[in-house]
């Protein structure tokens, strides 16, 4: 999943490049607006300020033409947002909103978009920004996907979303610790937001810097391991089944099948080495499981395959380390 920006300078063009070039690379797009244009808001500034009232409809247009755009140009988007972290003072592109003021868009204006709609993009995943909308029946019509983000808080479970029909994604997160412990860090997050959050999807934020997945030069970085040791093996059609989140102090544990086909994601959070044992129950488990490993010293190491007997098996997690073990 690509997230890009809506510049309020309507130039558009880096992006739908970028859109493009992930599109044709099996990636689906997303856009989130940090501001409105200048002239909607209260402030007459792309920096805080809040959109006028009278520009919800012309808002709603700006992002459908937005939308409109992308397709007519060959990069039809997924989903688009109405709001970066709308409840966060900054000092750079933003706008404030109010859950009132968003539950208002969401139940007047927001049907008019003709892409699926995201809302409301907390920096902190704060309830009280969606709770209005995914309770009222008009509001909870025209918004498909409840996104947010979780800086210093906000990872937990949302059931009056999921009871809704409503897909949960954390739509933007990053660390800038580059250690060995800072990118375990995030493989635990990772692990945090599926299987704890029950988010059906993660987004680092963003892609090419030096803390991201590709450094500043173009290079595969260790949290870029980190990352494929999900994406790589975790592919579409793949669903999370129920696994014992915490088995052993420092271990985090996630699993998926495709079919027959199933991928455990154990992560060891702990800096000493721990010798865990997995059982698979529930179905055909297989005998043999493939394994790859990123830590201190492995990036997305081939390791070799491990037996399972009577759907068991057991194996060392070094310290500060994730394995993924893989059904041929």
């Amino acid at each position: 999943i690509l997230r890009i920006r809506i510049a309020p300078d309507f130039n558009w063009t880096n992006e739908l490049e970028n859109a493009k070039k992930a599109k044709a690379r099996g990636a689906i797009v997303i856009a989130t607006p940090w501001t409105a244009p200048a002239n909607m808001k209260t402030s007459n500034n792309l920096i805080g300020g809040a959109l006028k009232t009278s520009e919800y409809a012309n808002y709603a247009n700006y992002l459908n033409n937005f939308a409109s755009y992308m397709s007519s140009n060959g990069a039809s988007l997924y989903a688009i947002s109405v709001q970066n972290e709308p409840d966060i003072s900054v000092t750079y592109e933003s706008c404030d909103w109010t859950p009132t003021q968003l539950f208002n868009f969401a139940r007047n204006n927001a049907g008019v978009i003709s892409t699926r709609v995201i809302m409301s993009e907390s920096f902190h995943y704060d309830k009280a920004f969606t709770d209005p909308i995914l309770n009222d029946a008009t509001a909870r019509a025209n918004v498909d996907i409840i996104g947010g983000h979780i800086y210093g808080s906000g990872l937990s479970d949302y059931p009056l979303a999921r009871n809704n029909g409503k897909e949960v994604w954390m739509t933007e997160h990053l660390n800038t610790d580059t250690s060995i412990s800072g990118v375990i860090q995030t493989a635990k997050e990772i692990t945090d937001c599926l299987a704890v959050g029950n988010y059906h999807a993660y987004l680092w934020w963003y892609v090419k810097r030096f803390y991201g997945p590709i450094d500043d030069n173009g290079l595969r970085t260790k949290r870029g391991c980190v990352m494929a040791q999900f994406a790589r093996w975790v592919r579409p059609g793949f669903v999370r089944v129920n696994a014992t989140y915490n088995p052993n102090p420092g271990v985090y544990v996630s699993a998926y099948r495709s079919g027959g086909r199933v991928v455990i994601v154990a992560v060891n959070n702990s800096t000493t080495s721990v010798n865990q044992a997995f059982s698979i129950s529930g179905g055909t488990a297989p005998t043999m499981l493939n394994r790859y490993r990123t830590s201190g010293s492995e990036n997305l190491a081939t390791l070799s395959a491990i037996s399972v007997s009577g759907g068991s098996f057991a194996t060392s997690l070094p310290g500060q380390s994730i394995t993924t073990f893989v059904s041929p």
